[in-house]
């Protein structure tokens, strides 16, 4: 009997990041290698992904990367999990594009050099020994996006990835609903199905309802409209190329990864341009009128919240609001950016333009919603069940949900990151826990960034940072000069003179009791000095700055006059001016006359 860990890595209690890794007996099959973009709290992060310190050690027994779609949540870890392990990707053509997109722009070179891509679609079935990975065609907001199973000696375990059914799906779009039926009568033994969309009761709007919304909100827009969409969600950007290109608007894309994305797409015929010249440069669009402009906006790494938050602070030095223009949001923010999404709607208004969101009207979701998530379980009757990519409470419905269908709650679990389900003797139960944690990566620093840098930024961000410095005669124990106090986003100091006065008193008194100590150490004194001013300037406004004691010692070695060198010139003076005069008498005979005329000229 063969032996079956499932370990999620990521993906489960949190939006994004989906990673699971299967290990049957001696092979390592890795689901998805994705990341996710920072909540509120995360400071100055750029992205995060899994940690996957823990299967390091089982580098050799990893067979692969499977991949579901294209999508930062699927594919956005993968770089960095290629820096650390040289192992083959598989995805759908389109998938394979993007994730070479990704790697080629990683800081590592190793890691663009990288090479070992695979492309598969769902004709294809890959044998690792004793397990067969075979693929099925799903419906998500981008083309090629596909399900993976796994069959092994004990049944099949399968993996849905992102996915929604709506029978009006263009082509390239649609779901195999054969193929489904037929993994189903196979028999599943494990099911991990999407659960990003439980919280949605009632049904997803169909994607062409969702393409003549966009057309008529273009049609009703007075003058410009910004487009706000995720760069990688192909359907979206089709439907919003298709309505301008109906109401007679020409489009400008704002972003490199977008126009990379476009390229990508267009060349292997998963997007059309409707019209040959649709696409304008900002110089081009100088000198159109603002009713016939749309502006296509997806920002850093097709993140667009961000991107809207500096167009409305006027960071964004090509786009600039006005009250004709027409801010469009048609992406669906995570619940994780509620609060984010709120504030920038507030900052976009305060341009004078109008906003609107798609989500407001529609429900354009990506995701099955709860219906969907029951057709899918009642396709693949599982024996038992993982809810996977989504906060605690949707994975929690999506049990229920799974309970309504008939499977038991026993055969349901409701994992975290780092739990091991294992199967043994035909059952399967949560065996020993892993640790998995978070990978920050700012910048191009990858898992530099912890606990404790992050509290840091947040204290500075919250009480910002109080600097002392203050300098000392250690031999003769006393203060040179009065300690300098420097203060930045903690209180204003020209307001604030008394604070700064008593503060440089007291770090004065804590420095001189160090100096009068018969041992005096320089970590006490810091540490002194940080926590008798941090107590009094918490008592006096309520906040904990940064303290940064910066204690400077003067010069105890004065440097001295170096009179033997003087000495020693002379004397090599001296020496040489002999040598000179040896030189000018010669040696030998005639060294001897010229003495004897020496003599002579004397007497």
């Amino acid at each position: 009997m063969s032996k079956i860990k499932i370990t999620p890595f990521g993906g489960v209690h949190e939006n994004g990041k989906n990673m699971y890794a299967v290990e049957v007996d001696e092979q390592i099959f890795i689901l998805d290698c994705g990341l996710k973009y920072p909540e509120n709290e995360l400071m100055g992060i750029d992205v995060v992904v899994p940690d996957w310190s823990f299967l390091k050690e089982s580098a050799d027994r990893i067979v692969g990367v499977f991949l579901t779609q294209g999508h930062a949540d699927a594919i956005g870890g993968l770089p960095y999990f290629l820096a650390d392990f040289n192992v083959p990707v598989f995805g759908s053509e389109l998938t394979i594009a993007l994730a070479k997109l990704a790697v080629k722009d990683s800081a590592d070179k190793k890691v663009k050099k990288f090479n070992d891509f695979h492309v598969v679609d769902a004709a294809t079935e890959i044998d690792f020994n004793d397990v067969t990975v075979s693929f099925f065609k799903t419906t998500h907001s981008i083309p090629d996006t596909m399900g993976i199973v796994l069959q092994t000696p004990e049944g099949n375990i399968v993996y849905t990835g992102d996915f929604k059914f709506d029978q009006t799906a263009a082509e390239g779009y649609r779901t195999d609903l054969a193929r489904l039926a037929q993994i189903g009568q196979q028999g599943v033994l494990l099911l991990l199905s999407d659960s990003a969309g439980s919280g949605i009761t009632g049904m997803n709007t169909k994607e062409k309802d969702i393409a003549a919304y966009i057309q008529d909100t273009f049609e009703a827009a007075p003058g410009r409209v910004v487009v706000a969409s995720v760069a990688s969600n192909i359907m979206r950007v089709q439907q919003i190329l298709n309505a301008a290109a109906a109401t007679g608007r020409k489009v400008i894309l704002s972003g490199h990864d977008l126009e990379q994305i476009i390229d990508t797409a267009m060349s292997l015929n998963k997007l059309k341009m409707p019209e040959d010249d649709l696409l304008i440069t900002l110089e081009e669009a100088k000198k159109l009128p603002p009713e016939e402009l749309v502006v296509l906006e997806t920002g850093k790494m097709g993140e667009p919240i961000k991107a809207l938050q500096q167009i409305a602070n006027g960071d964004n030095k090509n786009i600039t609001l006005n009250e004709n223009d027409l801010v469009f949001v048609t992406t669906t923010p995570s619940y994780a950016m509620e609060t984010t999404v709120q504030k920038t709607e507030d900052m976009l208004y305060r341009t004078g333009a109008s906003v609107k969101f798609i989500a407001a009207d529609l429900n354009p979701s990506g995701h099955a919603n709860q219906n969907d998530e029951q057709l899918m379980l009642n396709f693949m009757r599982p024996q038992w069940f993982m809810p996977i990519q989504g906060e605690y409470r949707l994975l929690d419905q999506h049990a229920i949900l799974a309970e309504e269908v008939g499977i038991p709650a026993d055969h349901i679990f409701l994992t975290n990151k780092g739990d091991v389900l294992t199967y043994e003797d035909g059952a399967f139960h949560l065996g020993a826990h892993v640790e998995v944690g978070n990978t920050m990566i700012d910048g191009t620093g990858v898992g530099d960034i912890g606990n404790i840098v992050l509290r840091d930024r947040r204290v500075l961000s919250e009480d910002g940072i109080f600097v002392v410095v203050a300098t000392i005669d250690r031999k003769k124990k006393k203060i040179v000069a009065r300690p300098q106090i420097t203060s930045r986003g903690f209180v204003f100091v020209k307001t604030n003179r008394q604070l700064m006065k008593q503060s440089a008193d007291l770090v004065e008194k804590v420095v001189q009791e160090n100096l009068d100590q018969k041992e005096f150490d320089w970590t006490h004194l810091k540490s002194d000095v940080r926590e008798k001013l941090n107590r009094f300037l918490f008592n006096q406004t309520k906040r904990h700055p940064v303290i940064l004691p910066v204690i400077m010692e003067i010069n105890q070695h004065p440097k001295r006059k170096n009179h033997s060198k003087k000495t020693n010139d002379k004397a090599n003076e001296e020496s040489t001016a002999k040598k000179t005069v040896a030189k000018r008498r010669g040696r030998g005979r005639g060294a001897k006359r010229q003495r004897k005329t020496e003599a002579k000229a004397g007497k």
